[in-house]
């Protein structure tokens, strides 16, 4: 088995990048930009976080794992869950806590390179600190149970792993790998269709060295969304990339076997120069930035202005007792926050008529205040969700 960091090559595709992959990346930034246009930046990162709750869904059930919405919403509040559904809903939190510091850091302008080794440790550090017991240990197949090292890579001294039929490098030449690996992947920072077309080929190379005792899987579907977010496809938070890894674009099992895909050696010498097959990585990247323009256009759909804001004033005015009111809804949407003496303008009605309906809005969970007296955002009540948001967590009542 080679144990040089060749072993991942190609990482990238150095003579010419193909011209599909060139287009897609085109494709996908046009895309991006256009998503989440007219919606009040404050109503869009209301909308943001339900996305992570989304995105930490689909993460979680691509490892098998899954969880309803409600007890993701229920962990994050500080609510009090089921003790069944508890262990799962905490790790869900943990994954959406991590999501929301890579977003903080991104604006803030102090997000880390996300291939660096830095980054990826901060990462599986920040997820299993916030990890419930139960899901703080490795089981192996001879029944030994070994606790996880937050943040820590394998290292020499750990027992050799197996993905299925992958063995990736062992833990002693893991940081060496990484190294290599941060090294490729930095050398396209500067191209912005580079920087799109390394997220999917960064994606399957950070797996195949398997770096970690456990979690790489999650740790991958962040770094990818860290990527995404350097490289202008971020749209505000908007839109899932592990809705579309776990869905596919056909079925499935679709995500699973474009990674084993990617395993492939090199078939041929018109198969690239490196170890692994440049052809299945191609096809590997490919599907997965069609995957993410999948995504992008789901959402799109989902959050336009104008679709949302008719979808937002049907539902309230099944269930208001003012008739009025959604046109209190659509101030919100559009202005991102109103300051509570300005319903009645809203409303053209009395202060007592508008004071009652704002607050029936509150208590209903489709406006949400830090406090009685402060202005009033759009908020998104998860009984409703279903019909603000089709197909949102589309797979929710799967086993």
């Amino acid at each position: 088995m080679i144990e040089t960091p060749n072993r991942i090559e190609p990482c990238l595709f150095d003579d010419r990048v193909p011209a599909d992959l060139a287009d897609l990346a085109v494709e996908l930034r046009a895309a991006a930009q256009g998503l989440g246009v007219g919606l009040h930046p404050d109503s869009a990162a209301e909308l943001a976080d339900l996305v992570r709750v989304m995105n930490c869904y689909y993460s979680n059930l691509i490892e098998g794992h899954n969880t309803r919405p409600r007890d993701i919403e229920l962990a994050l509040m500080g609510a009090e869950i089921d003790e069944a559904a508890r262990p799962l809903a905490l790790e869900a939190r943990a994954h959406v806590v991590v999501q929301r510091l890579i977003d903080q850091r991104f604006r803030e302008g102090t997000l880390d390179r996300p291939t660096s080794p830095e980054f990826l440790s901060w990462v599986h550090r920040e997820f299993y600190n916030n990890m419930p017991p139960e899901f703080r240990f490795v089981k192996h197949p001879d029944g030994r149970k070994e606790e996880i090292r937050p943040g820590a890579f394998r290292a020499e001294g750990d027992g050799e792993i197996a993905v299925g039929r992958h063995r990736p490098p062992s833990g002693k030449h893991v940081v060496r790998f990484l190294e290599h690996f941060d090294m490729r992947y930095r050398s396209v920072e500067t191209s912005a269709s580079g920087r799109i077309i390394a997220i999917p080929a960064a994606h399957h190379r950070f797996n195949y060295i398997h770096p970690f005792q456990d979690g790489n899987g999650r740790v991958s579907r962040l770094m990818s969304h860290a990527m995404a977010l350097r490289a202008g496809l971020g749209a505000g938070g908007l839109w899932p990339i592990s809705r579309g890894l776990a869905r596919g674009l056909e079925d499935r099992g679709e995500y699973m076997r474009m990674m084993d895909l990617a395993d492939a050696p090199r078939r041929s010498d018109h198969d690239g120069r490196g170890n692994l097959s440049e052809a299945a990585l191609h096809e590997f990247c490919r599907w997965f930035l069609k995957v993410a323009l999948d995504q992008i256009e789901f959402s799109g759909r989902l959050f336009d202005l104008v679709g949302l804001d008719a979808r937002y004033r049907r539902l309230v005015a099944d269930v208001s007792e003012d008739k009025r009111a959604p046109d209190l809804v659509s101030a919100v949407l559009r202005y991102g926050v109103l300051e509570r003496g300005e319903a009645a303008t809203v409303l053209k009605t009395s202060g007592v008529t508008a004071r009652k309906t704002l607050n029936q809005l509150v208590s209903q969970g489709f406006l949400t205040s830090p406090s009685p007296k402060t202005p009033v955002r759009l908020a998104f009540p998860l009984a409703y969700r279903e019909r603000l948001f089709p197909n949102l967590f589309a797979d929710a009542a799967l086993p």
